[in-house]
């Protein structure tokens, strides 16, 4: 991680990867990482086939860009939608949702969430493995 004023530019090796059975989550920027006082941001990796049970955020917008793959997207309870790179979803606070990769790679995201919150919660799923950042 650099400092550059009161700003900090971080990749992958400087932060905790959190692994789970659909895929792993590195958090570049969170209140813990980088004083980030109003959103957290982080790019997720779902596997082929996986993808995040339907669950909620309580009190937390989200915003997922893909970045790469193909997958289907669920929001509030809606049929899924076919979402692919450049695609942006936006999830109101508490609104359930899902994604699935349906591609036969690896599914590149980008989460921000606003306010910061629910990445800390994610270290509480069980079967959640966290490795320190190095």
């Amino acid at each position: 991680m650099e400092k550059l004023g009161s700003g900090f530019i971080t990749t992958t090796d400087d932060v905790d990867r959190l692994e789970f059975d659909w895929g792993k989550i590195h958090f570049l920027s969170e209140p813990q990482v980088t004083n980030a006082e109003r959103f957290s941001f982080g790019i997720v990796e779902l596997a082929q086939g996986q993808g995040h049970a339907r669950h909620n955020h309580p009190g937390s917008e989200e915003i997922i860009y893909v970045v790469s793959g193909q997958g289907e997207q669920m929001v509030d309870d809606q049929p899924p939608v076919k979402v692919g790179p450049g695609a942006s979803i936006y999830i109101p606070a508490d609104i359930y949702h899902s994604t699935l990769n349906t591609g036969n790679e690896p599914m590149k995201l980008i989460v921000v969430y606003s306010p910061a919150g629910p990445e800390r919660l994610l270290r509480e799923i069980p079967g959640c493995k966290v490795t320190a950042a190095g």
